[in-house]
């Protein structure tokens, strides 16, 4: 989760500086809570689906109950006007490159250190 947050927030937002979804497009008085920060990618969509990523492998009965709350959050995210659904889309594949990524990074740091 932590890869994915850095990578979400620390490194893509910055870069993309996208902005939220017009207010016009919202159709609920909460579009004002919305955050300021760039829209692209969603943070909580790619720490959700990191978590379930994680837990999957290891306990597959609990990563597909994960899968429920993980997918509510991408829906919420784009429903509450905070995210485009593109944004959604990226947050879920940042998620699943920073579960793979945190899984094979100790084997690939081990096999290339002298």
């Amino acid at each position: 989760m932590v890869v994915a947050q850095l990578a979400s927030n620390a490194l893509c937002k910055p870069l993309a500086d996208r902005p939220r979804p017009p207010a016009e497009w919202i159709p609920h008085d909460e579009v004002a809570d919305r955050p300021h920060s760039s829209s692209f990618p969603s943070g909580h969509t790619a720490a959700a689906v990191a978590f379930t990523a994680a837990v999957a492998p290891v306990w597959p009965t609990v990563g597909a109950l994960c899968a429920v709350p993980a997918a509510l959050v991408a829906l919420e995210r784009v429903q509450s006007g905070a995210h485009y659904p593109s944004d959604v889309a990226v947050g879920a594949a940042l998620g699943l490159v920073s579960t793979w990524l945190a899984r094979r990074a100790p084997a690939l740091f081990l096999r290339h250190w002298p």
